[in-house]
């Protein structure tokens, strides 16, 4: 089988326009792969590592950030357990503990905590002499009756 001049040129002409073809796809593509490599770089901030070790390193990252955050959870829930164990509610009641002695020198004041535990303190001032008197308070009962003073002490540190 023999093939013409014409129809061998008709050929040639056509591979030379798949290849122009083939050519101009290979450089969209070399253009666009820039693009891609360009953004990589962006994102990986210049370095040399690929996408994988990029997010190992976040993953990393993160887990450090959580075991902070626990950290700071324990060392919070600390401070709440002493908070919540320390003097928090307080409150003074001053009256004369005698009548006609005047000055209101006598007083009684409640310490207690958030769990309303504590003591309360009272201080009888005579003319003579001053009398201090301490009592426990355990979740807002005492274990030695109180007086009436001692008790308005109690009844206004646990409102506050």
């Amino acid at each position: 089988m023999h093939v013409g001049a014409s129809a061998t040129a008709w050929i040639a002409i056509g591979a030379a326009a798949g290849a122009a073809v083939a050519l101009l796809l290979a450089l969209a593509h070399v253009a666009s792969l820039r693009h891609v490599r360009r953004s990589q770089q962006v994102l990986l901030g210049g370095g040399k590592n690929d996408l994988v070790d990029f997010a190992v390193s976040l993953q990393s990252r993160i887990d450090d950030l959580h075991r902070a955050v626990d950290e700071i959870a324990a060392g919070l829930a600390r401070v709440d357990r002493r908070v919540d164990e320390s003097v928090s509610r307080t409150a003074i009641v001053r009256y004369d503990a005698y009548e006609g002695s005047g000055g209101h020198q006598s007083s009684s004041f409640a310490l207690l905590d958030s769990a309303r535990s504590g003591i309360v303190v009272t201080a009888i001032q005579g003319r003579d002499y001053a009398r201090i008197y301490v009592k426990e308070v355990e979740h807002g009962r005492a274990s030695v009756a109180l007086s009436p003073e001692e008790l308005e002490a109690v009844e206004r540190a646990m409102a506050s």
